[in-house]
C-alpha cells in the first residue's frame, strides 16, 4: 500500500507518539520523575513538554486549540514548569493529557489540507507564514529529539533500550558483550585524553 504524503507524516507522529509512551512503559511513579541529568530532565516531564508543544503547533496556530488550559504556560510560571510533574499531577494525569493532545492533532492533521497555511507567532517573521505540512515535520522533530533523551534516561534507570517494543534496532548482545564493547569505546577514548 502506497500512503499519501499526509498519512506518511501522520504515520512518523504516530510512531513518535507510540515510541515515548512506550518508554515510560512499566516504571514507578518515581522513577518517571527522577530527573537524571543536572537540568533535571525527566521522563514525565519530557511528555509533558511534548503534550504542551504539540498543543500548540497543532493546536493553537491553526485556531484549533486544544480545549485544556496549561497552567504552566501561564505568564506568571515558574521557568521549566511544563518540563516536571508537580506533586498534584499524576503520572497517569500527564499520560491523559498527552493521549488527548495526541487525539486533538490527529483532528487537525485530518481536517486540514497539508498546504493550509498558518503563522507562528513565537518564530519571527521571515520564517512565517508556514504551512500544515512544515509544521508536521516540525512536530515529528520536536518528538523524535525528546524521544532520543527519553531512550537515554530510561537506559540509565534501568537498562532498558531500543527502538520500539517489537524491534530494538541493537545489536543482540549480552550483558557481558555489551561491557566489553563498553570497554572498547572507552579504550578508544582513552587514546584522546
Amino acid at each position: 500500500m502506497t500512503l499519501t504524503d499526509k498519512q506518511a507524516l501522520q504515520r512518523y507522529l504516530m510512531l513518535g507518539h507510540e515510541a515515548l509512551l512506550w518508554k515510560l512503559d512499566g516504571l514507578s511513579e518515581y522513577d518517571l520523575r527522577r530527573p537524571l541529568v543536572p537540568t533535571g530532565t525527566n521522563l514525565l516531564g519530557i511528555v509533558k513538554h511534548v503534550a504542551t508543544v504539540e498543543a500548540g503547533y497543532l493546536g493553537d496556530i491553526f485556531d484549533r486549540p486544544f480545549p485544556d488550559v496549561f497552567p504552566w504556560n501561564a505568564e506568571d510560571a515558574e521557568d521549566n514548569a511544563d518540563m516536571w510533574a508537580t506533586e498534584d499531577e499524576s503520572a497517569e494525569s500527564i499520560l491523559d493529557l498527552y493521549r488527548r493532545v495526541w487525539a486533538h492533532s490527529d483532528a487537525t492533521v485530518e481536517a486540514l489540507d497539508l498546504d493550509t497555511e498558518t503563522s507562528v507567532p513565537w518564530w519571527d517573521q521571515a520564517s512565517n507564514p508556514v504551512t500544515l505540512h512544515r509544521i508536521i515535520i516540525h512536530m515529528v522533530t520536536e518528538l523524535n529529539r525528546h524521544l532520543g533523551h527519553a531512550d537515554i534516561l530510561r537506559e540509565l534507570i534501568d537498562g532498558s533500550v531500543g527502538h520500539r517494543a517489537d524491534s530494538t534496532n541493537l545489536p543482540d548482545g549480552d550483558a557481558e558483550w555489551w561491557a566489553a564493547y563498553r570497554a572498547k569505546l572507552e579504550a578508544t577514548a582513552q587514546r584522546f585524553a
